[in-house]
């Protein structure tokens, strides 16, 4: 049996193709890399080296610098140029002044503040704080002046007392004439109370701090922005409950003196 020749191999010439196409697809999408890298917002990348930065003063691990952050690719410019062009963009934002950290007073000069208006406020409320219907004490946030129920309202009412109006008068126009920020926190014991205007201690102690606000605002003139109410039940207390004594102290009404203002929306 006589064997059957295979015909020749024909010889492809244009496999090259294959490889040059491999070739150019992966040129195009090197090209593509590099043009979206040249692509990035340059502000942003600024933005996030100011913040690590910043982050690394704070930590101490870096001091205070004034070497150059970019906020742009064309102008390269000192750190606390940084910060002015970063509150002024906050100022155009919020439609307000963001303060810079030179003229925010510092912790010494807000502590000042504080003793100064707390020797005002003795002055003014020196006798019912002789007779323990008024008590002030410094705490984180500021200056409080305790309004004791005893000497302020009637048992399970937010009805400021008619004689003790003249004591809130004073306080209070002692606190228009700061323009303060001010925190009214209203308290209560830990008995259950229900009449016919309140079902429970947090309404009560919520409309007494409400019904200090708005004659602040009414009567005084303070602006509603400086001012925040609060209630808080039998949740703050000071003293015990558990004695006659302690329970009184825990009634109250708290006129908060806050270091800082309050934010505006």
């Amino acid at each position: 049996m006589s064997r059957r020749k295979r015909p020749p191999l024909h010889a492809n010439h244009d496999r090259w193709l294959v490889s040059y196409a491999d070739f150019i697809t992966l040129l195009f999408a090197f090209f593509v890399v590099l043009y979206s890298s040249s692509q990035v917002d340059q502000r942003k990348v600024g933005k996030l080296a100011l913040a690590i930065q910043v982050a690394f003063q704070e930590l101490g691990v870096f001091p205070a610098s004034t070497s150059a952050v970019p906020l742009n690719s064309a102008e390269p410019m000192p750190f606390n140029r940084v910060q002015a062009i970063e509150n002024a963009q906050r100022v155009s934002s919020l439609g307000r002044t963001v303060p810079s950290s030179k003229g925010t007073p510092s912790g010494s000069e807000e502590n000042g503040d504080l003793a100064s208006l707390r020797k005002e406020l003795e002055q003014t409320l020196g006798p019912e704080i002789s007779r323990a219907e008024v008590a002030l004490h410094t705490e984180r946030d500021g200056l409080v002046v305790s309004l004791r129920e005893i000497g302020f309202f009637e048992s399970g009412s937010a009805t400021i007392r008619a004689r003790s109006r003249s004591s809130f008068d004073r306080l209070a126009t002692l606190l228009a004439a700061q323009g303060c920020a001010i925190r009214i926190e209203g308290h209560t014991d830990n008995v259950p109370i229900h009449n016919s205007r309140f079902n429970d201690n947090w309404q009560l102690s919520t409309s007494r701090a409400t019904e200090l606000v708005r004659l602040l605002i009414v009567n005084f003139g303070i602006a509603p922005e400086h001012l925040s109410a609060a209630g808080y039940a039998e949740y703050h207390p000071i003293a015990s409950n558990a004695s006659p004594e302690g329970r009184a102290l825990n009634r109250r009404v708290d006129v908060v003196i806050l270091k800082k203002d309050l934010p505006q929306h």
